[in-house]
């Protein structure tokens, strides 16, 4: 394994960190600026929106400039937002601290994600994914519980303090770790004919598929996720003490499954994406039938943990596979695109308590828009292997046939 795969793992710990590790940290933020716990609550949503356009934006913008060097900018940019979170001397800055360290949170993981491939031969591209996503399920499993600890103890700017050194080391450890360019990068760069090019990747159908595959697969799992404290307590009967002990095994969850699935989309990418969203669906549905029962939701966590972020590495690989020599500004997009789709099944999970259908009925509303996200998946992977038996048909009968332009599938 690259050594360098452990530099952008770390990068991602911190981002994962700086993302989540506010939600236990909301009652101190907003005691301490006097503002109320949902004016507190858009560091969260602010963020979140922050990232998607960063992901697209920022992404864009620097796709004509070697990768290492960009990656180090962005955590500059990232630590640079965390410093101003940890003085911010109102709400309005800490806003802005948020947005800074968020406009980093795509662009890294769209980019890293490419550099992470570019590191390793082609059969264990999925795995590298992986491997750098691993930072970003251990900030799940470690950092936020770890994290909310340290802030309600020395309160709550002392985490993101801690979370700027982690920054700091990330960026040493990009700049000394990783290629300056990883195989193939300046000829990847070269014929991918810069932003332009990069843009041309959006006229694959596939490219479009694997976002939307994104969006619906990943919101459908987060849209159960967003309110499960409220189902663990108030359905399943658990005492408030236990929740963040309970999203730790969530967390763990996360680091199988993102490790698993990684090596599972290295054989094959379709056929995995298929089988862990269809099981995900079950587990879903299980889930929301028997959250009464502690033993069982307690399975139902961990599973629905490993299975939604199994598709994680599959996801982002497809994605770059689809959008051939211009992969990084697709990458930055799908980056977005979980972001939309936590968006997504947040909202709708919230449509569904409003209207009175109880605590279980995100996890309802998550099981329908994984399912949705089943169908969209298998259609592409139909219209991806009729493709290729198209092509070799065309190969095999010789140059006086045309080959179509690869503009839908």
């Amino acid at each position: 394994m690259p050594i360098g795969l452990l530099a952008l793992a770390l990068g991602g710990f911190g981002i994962g960190l700086t993302e989540f590790v506010i939600m236990g940290l909301l009652p101190e933020v907003a005691a301490d600026f006097h503002v109320s716990e949902a004016t507190a609550g858009w560091l969260i949503s602010g963020y979140a929106l922050a990232v998607v356009v960063g992901a697209l934006l920022l992404t864009a913008a620097v796709t004509r400039f070697e990768r290492k060097p960009v990656l180090a900018v962005l955590l500059v940019l990232f630590i640079a937002g965390n410093l101003i979170s940890a003085i911010a001397p109102d709400y309005s800055m800490m806003m802005i601290g948020r947005i800074v360290a968020a406009l980093a949170h795509g662009a890294f993981f769209g980019i890293g994600a490419v550099v992470a491939a570019d590191m390793v031969a082609p059969t264990r591209k999925a795995g590298a994914i992986a491997i750098m996503f691993t930072g970003l399920t251990a900030a799940n499993v470690l950092g936020v519980p770890f994290g909310t600890m340290l802030g309600q103890a020395a309160g709550w700017r002392s985490t993101f303090w801690a979370i700027t050194g982690i920054g700091v080391l990330a960026l040493i450890g990009i700049l000394t770790l990783v290629p300056r360019t990883g195989r193939g990068d300046a000829a990847a760069r070269a014929a991918s004919g810069g932003l332009r090019g990069e843009l041309r990747a959006f006229r694959s159908g596939q490219v479009w598929l694997s976002i939307l595959v994104t969006i619906l697969g990943y919101g459908g799992m987060f849209g159960a996720f967003t309110y499960i404290a409220f189902t663990l307590t108030e359905v399943t009967g658990f005492a408030a003490s236990t929740v963040p002990w309970l999203l730790i095994l969530f967390g763990v969850g996360l680091f199988i499954g993102n490790t698993v699935g990684g090596k599972a989309a290295d054989r094959n990418v379709d056929r995995t994406l298929l089988v862990v969203l269809a099981v995900l669906v079950v587990i879903l549905v299980a889930f929301a039938l028997t959250a009464g029962n502690q033993p069982l939701t307690i399975a139902s966590i961990v599973l629905m943990g490993g299975f939604g972020f199994a598709t994680v590495p599959g996801l982002q690989m497809r994605v770059m596979k689809y959008a051939s020599s211009a992969p990084t500004l697709a990458s930055g997009a799908n980056i977005g695109a979980f972001n939309v789709g936590n968006a997504l099944g947040a909202w709708l999970g919230g449509v569904t308590i409003t209207a009175g259908l109880g605590y279980t009925s995100p996890i309802w509303a998550g099981a329908a828009i994984t399912l949705l996200g089943v169908g969209v998946m298998a259609f592409a992977a139909a219209s991806a292997k009729r493709r290729g038996k198209d092509r070799t048909t065309a190969a095999a009968s010789g140059p006086a046939v045309a080959e179509e332009p690869a503009v839908v599938g």
